[in-house]
């Protein structure tokens, strides 16, 4: 017992001090129990095969299809939209509708598929998003005690009634309390998120470079841009647009050929060419430039139906496997003199060239016949991976301007977004419903798993990008550390004595008790184990004091769940550590107020129902 105190003792302080990363100390001090013989090396890992750790990286990957195919976009310009450019609205309308979301869904779950969504609506207002991600965390924490499947804890406790003799609790139990906690929690954490939270995370690096939509602008693309699709009658199927040489028979240039097997369709695959090699096919889309008169004639004498939607008329011009970058020429660079039809960047490196600015000029037309200067900046336009290829060269030709990469990562699936959506619901409603016999983690698994096979997510490889494993192994690492109290009798001995030495002091005195042993607890190991310590002798110690044992393990479980002090108490407040920037003194900044706060409410209203 001592062995395993003084670890945690030592943990909890590196956790504070932030000297060393989390995840680090948590496997330092898995690895200091196995070292000490508190646990064997399998008990250590068990950790990393419960469900939640499980559960967690899945989440992670259903969020990054959120993300990637726009959907947490759209959500967010939602929840602006009702906000307008009020931040504490924005801030109240957030934490309302996670508690909401949080009432049905696992807290875990509820953050998770939050997360990306706070992301993508912090930077469409302007505001840090580490000043939403910890409330958030909290909130769907709070939202959990509006229902009985809310969270674990409240499941516990209403077992250990019912096995007592208790009428078993209903759905709506908890419900004033959680309306409580919310409305408590939520006037607390505007003043300490603004206060301790506001400008956490650091803006976006300048050399990250243009976006997409800021070269489409800068280069006025959509000007002049068309839309043809390529009837079953013409004479295009079949050909390539290299033997048709559209450029030289037509004066058009085609920037790009798209094509989607399903039509319509959210299953659909859509795939995006930038060169002429391959044979086209009927209901191909092509992306052309050229003069009013030449698209004209291009498309009836090859039969070419012109969309309305297209970016010459404001429609949409997407990136998906197609991409586009700027290259800076060097003074010593070949490329110097000729011109771009001679630079062979459509043969060589599968790129078109879309503009060339020298100076403050655009050279936009003619674009073949342009000699290149020194100093002179190209756009070029190609798949992504040919684009990346780019930096391979040893910088005395050119250098490519900005992250490109990081812009394909930020280029999203949009025409996926309902599937999405359709996968996201789904797997709610898995969670949501007990009578449905499939397990959380499982729903959970099958959600991430649908997200790479529909295209949500570009690749396997994309997907593990999504997962923060940093949080992952820092709560696989820690859980051990509960089964180590329990091992070691230290957790019960510490409960017990808090709880015994106000016996017979009145039963307001007891659910302060009762409070503060399980919010201590809260700090060291996670929730739901401290509500299945802390249930049995909370309901001991009120039987003995002829209590009604209802609100004493009310008590237990909201001490359980608002556990806001410490980043590894719940998932939760594990999941947003790394996309917030913060540190674990940050959740004592914050969440302690707030979990002191909350603590007093409770206990008072508590007692007074004893």
């Amino acid at each position: 017992m001592t062995a395993t105190l003084i670890i945690l003792a030592l943990s909890a302080i590196l956790f504070v001090s932030g000297k060393l990363r989390s995840d680090l100390v948590a496997v330092c001090s898995a690895l200091a129990l196995v070292l000490s013989g508190v646990l064997t090396p399998e008990e250590a890992l068990t950790g990393f095969s419960n469900p939640i750790v499980i559960m967690m990286v899945g989440l992670f990957i259903v969020g990054g299809g959120i993300f990637s195919t726009g959907l947490a976009k759209r959500i967010g310009t939602g929840i602006l939209g009702l906000a307008g450019t009020n931040e504490t609205r924005l801030f109240i309308l957030l934490m309302l509708t996670t508690a909401v979301v949080g009432a049905f869904v696992s807290n875990t779950g509820t953050v998770a598929l939050m997360l990306p969504i706070v992301v993508s609506m912090a930077r469409g207002a302007g505001l840090s998003p580490s000043r939403f991600l910890m409330p958030l965390a909290f909130a769907g924490s709070m939202g959990g005690m509006l229902t009985l499947i809310g969270t674990p804890p409240n499941l516990i406790v209403r077992d250990a009634l019912a096995s007592a003799g208790y009428e078993p609790l209903g759905f709506f139990s908890f419900t004033p309390i959680g309306i409580v906690c919310i409305v408590v929690g939520t006037a607390l954490l505007i003043p300490l998120s603004r206060r301790f939270l506001k400008g956490r995370s650091a803006s976006a690096s300048s050399k990250s470079g243009k976006s997409l939509q800021q070269l489409v602008e800068e280069y006025k693309l959509a000007e002049g841009l068309h839309c043809l699709q390529i009837s079953e009658s013409s004479a295009m199927v079949g050909h390539t647009l290299k033997q048709l040489d559209v450029r030289r028979n037509y004066g058009v240039t085609v920037i790009e050929v798209r094509r989607s097997s399903l039509q319509g369709g959210a299953l659909r695959k859509l795939e995006q060419f930038a060169i002429g090699n391959h044979p086209l096919s009927a209901g191909d889309v092509l992306y052309a430039t050229g003069s009013a008169e030449q698209i004209k004639s291009f498309a009836n004498e090859q039969q070419l139906n012109e969309l309305e939607d297209s970016p010459a008329d404001g429609g949409p011009l997407n990136f998906y496997d197609v991409g586009m970058a700027e290259i800076l020429v060097m003074p010593a660079s070949s490329l110097v003199g000729q011109t771009v039809e001679q630079t062979g960047f459509r043969s060589t490196y599968r790129l078109n060239v879309l503009g060339i600015r020298r100076h403050n000029d655009y050279l936009l037309d003619d674009i073949k016949d342009q000699r290149i200067h020194a100093s002179d900046i190209i756009l070029v336009q190609g798949r992504w991976k040919n684009i990346a290829k780019l930096n391979h060269r040893d910088g005395q030709e050119w250098v490519v301007v900005g992250q490109p990469l990081e812009q394909a990562a930020k280029a999203t699936h949009d025409y996926k977004a309902p599937i999405a959506a359709l996968i996201m619901v789904l797997m709610v409603l898995l969670m949501a419903f007990d009578f449905i016999p499939i397990a959380p983690v499982t729903a959970v698994m099958l959600a991430a798993v649908a997200m790479i096979f529909t295209g949500c997510l570009r690749s396997v490889e994309a997907a593990y990008k999504t997962i923060n494993w940093e949080s992952i192994i820092l709560f696989g690492a820690m859980l051990p550390m509960s089964t180590a109290l329990e091992k070691t009798g230290a957790s019960q001995l510490i409960s017990q004595s808090l709880v015994h030495a106000i016996g017979g002091h009145g039963g307001m005195l007891l659910i302060a008790c009762i409070y503060v042993a399980t919010s201590l607890m809260t700090f060291f190991i996670s929730n739901t184990v401290t509500a299945v310590l802390m249930a049995p002798i909370a309901l001991q110690a009120a039987q003995a004091e002829g209590l009604n044992a209802v609100p004493v393990l009310m008590a237990v479980t909201v001490a359980a769940s608002m556990c806001f002090a410490s980043p590894f108490s719940t998932p939760p407040n594990a999941l947003v550590m790394s996309a917030g920037g913060y540190q674990p003194i940050d959740y004592v900044k914050v969440g302690l107020p707030l979990q002191v706060a909350i603590g007093v409410v409770m206990v008072v209203g508590l007692g007074l129902l004893t």
